[in-house]
């Protein structure tokens, strides 16, 4: 995409439209729309907010979506862990459900679309990779345990408050020393219904409507509107046996009518107490819905511009900051069923956004006998399908440092809560870089015999020659390893007395920074009174060009090489007296093989 339709995408596939995609898009919408008007109010209640607000950020977001995005199936709205972190981050200004409460959270949607479309315009995506995919994978489960357990209060029908784990669970605790009595049955058994059926609508249905004859598309699709299904019959039974006068929970009123338009209060307190949190949820935000976007984009060939993908998403939060939402993000299971459904671009979730304002406009009185524990039955069982126990072992297994940031982030989200998880992973994440960049690979390399190749001596039978020493560096030099380089490589040229050649070969090095040379010219020099003239081989153009504008070059004691090959050779045929022939690899000449048997 070039000109305005880098930035208004609608412009490019919006030309395209036709009836047979505008059919698609429908069919999505109606089955997305089923599924996302439960999940709604559900999230809005996850984010200690009136259940109509659920409704609010699904409208709104998703039009704005419609127009900026790239992605041609991402479903935007509300979803679990960012419903989680806007409770947290709100809660710790007002009371949960209160004006002030929903207020910052308001002013949240509005810091973090400002800082979306930031990161968009100034192209900033790199800054999601401040998380990487272990510490990602760490948040989201710890906070699926989270959500989870604090949705089990409204299933055993008790109140018990806490913003971490150990809280929730004493308070339950708490609440449940009574046993039975001290639960509201009716409650526990819809909601413990729900969830079993939930549950079971998961892998169940689909079978069996696919044994009843249905085509595999249309049991698909009707099995993911279970949660609607559940919704429905929750209320008939809540209204039919009068539940809700035996101490059953409901959703309560829900005004009808349109989104409020009005502008978020946005004063200094507030913004300094929200900023933090804000940027939390932008980058969480932004890494969640992107990887969901790429995924799905890749399965039709298609592909997305993540730059504007966080313009879209900032566009999004600042619709819903304007009329009455709070946070909201692309989520995966919603992005999914749009994709399942056929959806063909992003005019899908503009129907769907319409669908949303119908409900709102006309079926919030129906839902008011809606059992809270049939909204928390449905949490339940979509944050459980995010917990990720396979990347756990498969860190273990393989980098017991990545294992070390995974626990880090799940122990603190658990147990502090869910910004110092968010805030432990980027430190851990940056802490670990940072190590490794800072003790970089190195390797001494020889000639693989018969072959112009240089391998690891400890890893391969290789040719060396005493007088010269090959250090293969595999990293590009800055200040964080510069250090570490002049004492390995001195380390090794000390190890070696019979030394009078030492080549760089600078095949991975990919920059060099005023630190890094500043180190490339201290071991020219030290090697030099110790009679050790120091070359460079098989240095990238990119690199050499740096070099070049620099005195480096004309101090170097040594040379320059095109290859590791052209060095080793030249040097060792320098060195060999004249008239003596190459030795074979086997002998006891100046010449010796190692590396491991």
């Amino acid at each position: 995409m070039t000109g305005l339709t880098r930035y208004l995408p609608i412009l490019d596939w919006g030309k395209r439209y036709d009836r047979d995609t505008l059919t698609s898009d429908l069919m999505a919408a109606v089955i997305v729309t089923i599924m996302l008007i439960p999940q709604s109010l559900a999230y809005a209640l996850l984010a200690g907010l009136p259940a109509q607000y659920g409704l609010y950020a699904s409208i709104m977001p998703l039009l704005a979506y419609a127009v900026f995005g790239t992605s041609r199936t991402l479903a935007v709205g509300p979803v679990a862990v960012i419903s989680l972190m806007t409770e947290a981050a709100a809660g710790a200004i007002a009371t949960p459900g209160t004006p002030a409460f929903i207020e910052a959270a308001m002013a949240l949607a509005l810091l973090s679309g400002l800082m979306l479309v930031l990161m968009g315009v100034l192209r900033l995506g790199f800054l999601a990779n401040l998380l990487s995919h272990p510490v990602v994978s760490a948040f989201i489960s710890a906070s699926a345990v989270l959500i989870a357990t604090s949705q089990l209060k409204h299933l055993f029908g008790v109140r018990a408050d806490g913003d971490t784990m150990i809280e929730m669970v004493q308070g339950l605790g708490n609440e449940l020393k009574g046993g039975l009595e001290a639960m509201n049955l009716p409650t526990l058994v819809i909601g413990g219904a729900a969830l079993g059926f939930l549950f079971w609508v998961r892998k169940g249905l689909k079978p069996l409507l696919l044994r009843a004859g249905l085509p595999p598309r249309a049991a698909d699709l009707l099995a993911k509107a279970g949660p609607a299904l559940a919704v429905l019959v929750a209320i008939v039974a809540v209204v039919q046996l009068g539940l809700e006068a035996r101490g059953v929970r409901t959703v309560g009123t829900i005004p009808s009518g349109l989104p409020p338009f009005l502008v978020p209060r946005f004063n200094a307190d507030l913004r300094s107490k929200l900023l933090i949190p804000a940027f939390l949820i932008s980058l969480i935000g932004c890494v969640e819905s992107v990887s969901v976007a790429q995924t799905l984009a890749a399965k039709r060939r298609q592909r997305i511009v993540p730059d504007q993908e966080l313009t879209a998403l900032g566009a999004s939060n600042l619709a819903g900051a304007f009329s009455g939402g709070f946070p909201v993000t692309g989520g995966f299971a919603r992005s999914v069923v749009n994709f399942d459904a056929g959806a063909q671009t992003p005019a899908a979730g503009a129907f769907t956004a319409v669908g949303i304002l119908v409900a709102t406009l006309y079926l919030t009185p129906f839902l008011a006998p809606l059992p809270t524990a049939v909204l928390a039955a449905t949490i339940i069982v979509a944050v459980l399908s995010l917990l990720d126990l396979r990347t756990p072992r498969l860190l273990w297994a393989y980098s017991r440092a990545d294992f070390s940031g995974w626990a880090a982030t799940v122990i603190l989200t658990l147990t502090v809560g869910v910004e110092a998880g968010v805030m432990s992973g980027v430190g851990v994440t940056l802490a670990l870089y940072l190590w490794r960049a800072s003790r970089p690979h190195a390797a001494v390399v020889g000639q693989v015999p018969g072959t112009e190749q240089y391998r690891n001596v400890n890893r391969h039978k290789v040719i060396v020659d005493p007088a010269i020493l090959t250090i293969r560096i595999d990293e590009s030099l800055t200040y964080l390893n510069a250090r570490w380089l002049e004492d390995h490589v001195l380390k090794q040229v000390a190890e070696r007395p019979d030394v009078r050649h030492l080549i760089l070969m600078c095949s991975a090095v990919n920059a060099v920074d005023a630190s890094g040379l500043e180190s490339l010219e201290a071991l020219s020099h030290r090697l030099s009174e110790a009679g050790v003239a120091m070359h460079l081989s098989e240095v990238k153009g990119p690199v050499m060009d740096r070099l070049a504008d620099t005195h480096f070059l004309e101090a170097l004691s040594g040379r320059l090489f095109l290859s590791q090959h052209q060095a080793f050779t030249t040097l060792r045929d320098e060195g060999r007296p004249a008239g003596l022939a190459e030795p074979s690899p086997a002998t006891d000449d100046p010449w010796l093989m190692r590396g491991l048997i």
